[in-house]
């Protein structure tokens, strides 16, 4: 019968479940692993010595740590909410309205996706720092490097990965509900605020809950642009792991995994009650 599902039994069952487990393992394991070590009272990293929270009081006592941390929430921040905005701006403007050069600037805010992380960083670099001297005029760009080029540049690839986001959402949806609205002598943008925004909220969400992801882990991008003292928390565990790996290390990638966790929770919470609040 067309649309039913078949249950397998015996071996075939077996063989799914022991691969579905090893599938899990292969991608939880090592998270579980690392939270477990993180309260290990020994200076090496994979053996255990006794259960201690001390690691993590070292990494908040570590200012640093802290301050790159802060650094990293600020830029995420600044960098989300800007993203969203112009993202979405862009994804309206490629699937609602028709233009000359549409098909040249679609294809130009793909770049930032396709692109290697390290091409984009040389980019961003160079952006920052190019010049030209012509009889004592210089011309060009000389930004300090630090908080303003970090957000910059994340803000840069971000809009991409929202845009995405929205447009996919905006692709599934229909015109009618839109038309009718105009028909009904609703201004462009009464048609927007009160029937296309609501249904396209779940969207932006996601392409905010990405563009937040992405600022908090991104390391290759946020090296080229970062100033002295001026760094993300992601650059500082990198600058630490050349020096040599310590537990603080292990407190340090699960407070940013928690934090990860939270947002993803946050996320589907919204969804869920988005729902509940449509359906009912």
């Amino acid at each position: 019968m067309s649309g039913s599902t078949v249950k397998p039994k015996g071996p075939v069952a077996a063989a799914l479940t022991v691969n579905a487990f090893l599938v899990y393992a292969f991608f939880f394991l090592p998270i579980v692993i690392l939270a477990v070590f993180s309260f290990s009272d020994d200076r090496l990293v994979g053996r255990w010595g006794g259960f201690t929270t001390s690691w993590y009081g070292e990494f908040w006592n570590d200012t640093e740590l802290t301050s790159s941390l802060w650094v990293s929430l600020r830029v995420a921040a600044v960098s989300t909410v800007i993203s969203v905005v112009l993202g979405t701006m862009a994804a309206l403007g490629l699937e609602r309205f028709r233009w000359k050069s549409q098909r040249f600037f679609d294809s130009v805010l793909y770049l930032p996706i396709i692109i290697p992380d390290v091409t984009m960083a040389v980019m961003m670099l160079l952006f920052f720092t190019w010049g030209i001297d012509l009889t004592n005029e210089a011309f060009g760009t000389n930004f300090a490097k630090g908080f303003a080029t970090i957000t910059l540049s994340h803000i840069a690839f971000s809009i991409s990965f929202v845009s995405v986001v929205v447009r996919a959402r905006l692709a599934g949806m229909s015109l009618e509900l839109e038309e009718a609205a105009r028909d009904l002598y609703a201004s462009r943008w009464k048609a927007f605020r009160h029937v296309t925004f609501p249904q396209i909220v779940p969207g932006i969400a996601g392409g905010a809950l990405l563009a937040l992801t992405l600022s908090l882990d991104d390391v290759v991008i946020t090296q080229f642009v970062a100033g002295p003292g001026g760094t993300t928390l992601p650059v500082r565990v990198f600058s630490l792991i050349r020096k040599g790996v310590t537990p603080v290390i292990n407190a340090v990638s699960v407070v940013m995994l928690v934090a990860s966790l939270l947002l993803v929770a946050l996320s589907v919470a919204v969804q869920r009650l988005r729902g509940g609040s449509i359906t009912g």
